[in-house]
């Protein structure tokens, strides 16, 4: 039996990356995918590695990830290894770009959907506390259209607005119904 492919996406401040830890804290059988990413180690977040643009070109070129994208000005990729512990029958967690759900369904066998969400308040409140970004660059990144979900993927809808604790229960219960 092979794991499932478990794709977080939702916007930028929504909280990703604790909803991430938190499951996994949560199912120490949780595998979460490092991503490997064009920006400088140092720029924060969630932990990534961070490499050259032209490392990443030779990098993806040479087979070495199983998703790769651009979004931001910056290239992503999700490392191969991930197939070999989807066949080991653990479950991967991988924070994507919608963008790229349409090629991770076509690479893995089992996609399912964990979509983020937060009220508009919420999100500026999370934006500002990261003191990453001008309150124009976040009102720019707030007002951009994010790609659709496909139709037919299995997608669930984790609302963030509240305390993590909440958040995570519903995806645990939504991706583990008999073990919750």
């Amino acid at each position: 039996m092979t794991g499932r492919f478990i794709a977080v996406v939702g916007p930028s401040g929504v909280g990703k990356d604790s909803v991430m830890e938190a499951l996994c804290a949560a199912r120490s059988d949780l595998y979460r995918a490092r991503r490997v990413i064009t920006r400088p180690e140092a720029a924060g977040g969630e932990a990534f590695d961070g490499i050259s643009p032209a490392l990443f070109a030779a990098r993806a070129a040479g087979g070495d990830f199983a998703l790769h994208w651009q979004a931001h000005g910056l290239s992503y990729g999700i490392p191969c290894e991930v197939h070999a512990i989807l066949r080991s029958g653990r479950d991967v967690l991988a924070n994507l770009s919608r963008a790229v759900l349409v090629k991770a369904d076509r690479v893995f066998d089992d996609v399912h959907v964990l979509h983020i969400t937060a009220t508009p308040e919420v999100l500026i409140t999370r934006l500002e506390g990261r003191a990453r970004e001008t309150e124009a660059e976040i009102a720019k990144r707030l007002a951009r259209s994010a790609p659709e979900i496909p139709e037919g993927m299995r997608v669930t809808e984790i609302d963030n607005s509240g305390t993590l604790g909440a958040a995570v229960a519903q995806a645990l219960t939504a991706l583990y119904p008999e073990k919750v």
